[in-house]
């Protein structure tokens, strides 16, 4: 079979790669063509037609400077899929450009399926349309999706979550205390971790306030998770606590607690079961947060209490983050309290929830068998 694969951001690079790899095992004589990063060019062993660094833009400012490059990707993509006639089309994620090949590859008589669902069950909701039009079978990550798409009566697979997978894998190579503390150079006291984000934008907005909370536990060691590709200034430009770059989960192993910007490290953080509290500062003005009420369609925005269906974490997001109200819901997580029990406990619920299926490897099979049917 002849697999045409679209990944526009570094997690979908991620995400496809596992899933060539499974597509590989599973059909002896798959061929790939697609667009995305480095790690599916080796799990393909081609080029990318696109690479994902000429099509991650982010916010409306950065895609407004770049809409020549974006139609110009998507006329590419348009022709290099009509040209190649694959026999389907799997999509990752990326929705505005995702869809609009959608159309043309369904136009085409090419079976189009998505991996990793769109997060339109948060806003953008009447995306919907567009994927029960085009889109012939979804394959998701977060079981909750499964009752959002149910209500628009579209069908969808839960697959798994790949992080399960990712965090069970590495548990038993995580550094034991001492070994981590002497390969950082870190005396021997208990740390909170500090998960900023992995974007500029974030990390300037969520690091202050962070660093000042965990400031007023000077019994504990702040210590950083730095991104890939951050600059050490960026981080020592706001504080002077130790950055730890490509350690994340050793660190998370070997924290009390942790502050954790709202994303996939929620979700992370919990699955190796470090208490957390998440935020997301933004330009922090209540009219903001306003807004964002009204555009956001869910309860909550961290990963851990989605699947849950229940508030297990403290979520702080714009005004309502600030060093007196992070502290606040940190402090009770570094003792043995009834709150500590209970968010563990929780961690517990959701694991149960996410359960034990391998995404890549699920989605391969039914796609090849989909395919197979057809």
């Amino acid at each position: 079979m002849h697999y045409f694969i679209i990944a526009g951001e570094a997690s979908g690079d991620l995400h496809g790669a596992a899933l060539i790899e499974a597509l590989r095992e599973a059909d002896s004589d798959a061929r790939f063509s697609f667009l995305g990063g480095d790690r599916m060019a080796a799990a393909a062993a081609v080029a990318p037609i696109i690479h994902n660094r000429d099509m991650a833009f982010m916010g409306f400012s950065e895609v407004l400077r770049h809409l020549g490059k974006i139609f110009s990707n998507l006329s590419t993509t348009r022709r290099q899929l009509l040209e190649r006639r694959p026999d389907c089309l799997i999509l990752i994620d990326y929705p505005s450009f995702n869809l609009k090949v959608a159309k043309t590859a369904s136009k085409a008589g090419i079976p189009v399926f998505y991996y990793i669902s769109p997060k339109i069950w948060a806003w953008k909701e009447w995306r919907i349309k567009a994927i029960k039009r085009y889109v012939s079978r979804m394959f998701s990550i977060l079981p909750f999706e499964r009752r959002f798409y149910a209500r628009h009566d579209f069908p969808i697979d839960y697959v798994g979550n790949p992080s399960v997978e990712e965090i069970d894998s590495l548990r038993p190579s995580l550094l034991p205390r001492d070994r981590f503390l002497a390969e950082h150079k870190l005396r021997d006291r208990p740390i909170v971790a500090l998960l900023p984000g992995s974007r500029m934008g974030e990390i300037r907005c969520n690091l202050p306030v962070m660093a000042e909370a965990a400031r007023r536990f000077p019994q504990y060691r702040p210590v950083i998770a730095g991104a890939p590709g951050i600059p050490d200034e960026v981080y020592s430009a706001i504080c002077d606590y130790p950055v730890l770059c490509d350690s994340t989960f050793d660190l998370l192993a070997n924290s009390r607690a942790a502050l954790v910007t709202s994303g996939t490290a929620t979700l992370e953080t919990a699955l190796i079961g470090v208490p957390q509290v998440v935020v997301y500062r933004s330009n922090g003005s209540r009219l903001a947060y306003n807004i964002m009420r009204r555009l956001i369609k869910v309860d909550y925005i961290s990963l851990p209490n989605l699947i849950a269906d229940r508030q297990i974490i403290p979520e702080l997001i714009l005004h309502n983050c600030t060093p007196d109200t992070i502290s606040a819901a940190l402090a009770p997580l570094l003792t043995d309290t009834p709150a500590r029990v209970a968010q563990l406990e929780g961690y517990g619920d959701m694991r149960r929830q996410l359960g034990a299926s391998t995404a890549a490897v699920t989605t391969a099979r039914l796609i090849l068998a989909a395919l197979r049917k057809a």
